[in-house]
């Protein structure tokens, strides 16, 4: 071999492995692959998340971080974790663990390419171009045998990745949340007159019960507007944990670190009675999105988290121009108050075939079903024909 073949040889190479916590990778790197398309996979945000203990060995979730480099530049990466349980996901596969376990196997720890906590769709393979992606997606398989998982798990993925992963031999499940798609209004009475008159009525009485009930609201953006407000924020999380039996998972200095360094992404969203902060939504805003995170009440006002948490965020998505409003998880509700059913995708690899089969199986089945599902749901939106 020629010495310039072999220089050119050693150019090519791809070295893959672990980072570690997201403190290791240079956040420059990381940001350029990511993009600026939403925060959630930004460097800030998972250091934010590591940083504060949200993320790490306490709730299940240790930082692995994968990364592939060529002739020193990082040209793809992805935010990995190493899984002790399944909680904080919202892609539930505990039925895949109790099969898994009953087969004689051992379900955890398994790998899971994910922003904790945060069922936003969203890019998960973040790569120079879609080479740089397509050898990720086949490195991180080959990851199972390395760490002795029994998966690995891609959730919230785009769709655009989901159909690469699939061709490269992962299982592609799908989900179905509600998201408001901007129809170009000029404001939200133009929004609400794109509505059939019984919906339209029904949001004007819910938005008029809470300015009678003597609340007031605002909305604030920037990191001098919100930290005051994310300091007081904390309780109105854990109360909104308690609701729904679920685990606190955020820590109260998560909340500083996010307006200490993604100030200017957050908006938030709160209500005040009688002189004193009742409730708050907690939002980041991307390029052409504005994502419903958190919200917390303290007391009990009707329809006020229709108000704080949907509406709110539509207006603020009309007064600025965006695309989209993404506001969480499940909830047929917001069908009635204008907000679509949208695909979510999540990518599935087992490290024993005979399983990974078995899953197809299911998976097709289910995607039939949701299909169906989304047919009818699509019936039910608020808006007067065209």
């Amino acid at each position: 071999m020629s010495e310039s073949s072999a220089a050119d040889d050693a150019q090519d190479h791809i070295k893959a492995g672990f980072a570690g916590g997201i403190e290791r990778v240079s956040a420059g790197q990381w940001d350029a692959l990511a993009g600026n398309h939403d925060p959630f996979v930004s460097h800030a945000f998972l250091q934010a998340m590591e940083q504060s203990g949200s993320a790490g060995s306490r709730t299940g979730w240790q930082p692995l971080h994968f990364t592939l480099e060529q002739a020193g530049e990082l040209i793809a990466a992805a935010p990995l974790y190493g899984k002790s349980n399944s909680w904080g996901e919202y892609v539930f596969d505990h039925s895949w663990a109790d099969a898994y376990e009953r087969a004689g196997g051992r379900y955890y720890p398994k790998l899971q390419v994910a922003v904790p906590f945060s069922p936003v769709p969203g890019n998960r393979l973040l790569a120079r171009d879609l080479g740089a992606k397509a050898a990720l997606a086949e490195a991180l398989k080959s990851q199972l045998e390395v760490t002795n998982a029994s998966s690995l798990h891609i959730t919230f993925c785009s769709e655009a990745e989901a159909s690469l992963l699939a061709s490269h031999g992962y299982g592609i499940r799908r989900g179905i949340q509600y998201h408001w798609t901007n129809g170009g209004y000029g404001d939200f009475d133009d929004f609400l007159a794109s509505l059939r008159s019984s919906k339209r009525k029904m949001i004007n009485k819910e938005r008029r019960a809470v300015t009678e009930a003597g609340v007031t609201m605002a909305t604030l953006q920037g990191r001098a507007a919100v930290e005051p407000i994310l300091d007081e924020f904390y309780p109105f999380y854990l109360a909104t944990v308690d609701k729904r039996w679920g685990s606190a998972y955020l820590t109260k200095a998560f909340f500083k670190l996010l307006a200490r360094t993604l100030g200017d992404k957050v908006v938030m969203v709160v209500a005040k009675a009688e002189g004193r902060i009742v409730a708050a939504a907690l939002n980041l805003v991307g390029q052409e999105t504005i994502y419903g995170r958190l919200w917390g009440c303290l007391d009990d006002y009707k329809f006020l988290h229709f108000e704080a948490c949907y509406y709110a965020a539509i207006d603020y998505a009309i007064t600025h121009g965006l695309k989209r409003v993404e506001a969480g998880a499940q909830g047929t509700h917001k069908l009635q108050r204008g907000y679509r059913p949208s695909w979510t995708y999540s990518a599935h690899h087992f490290r024993e075939p005979q399983f990974q089969t078995a899953v197809q199986r299911f998976l097709d089945a289910e995607t039939a079903e949701l299909q169906q599902h989304f047919s009818d749901l699509e019936s039910h939106l608020p808006y007067r024909a065209a």
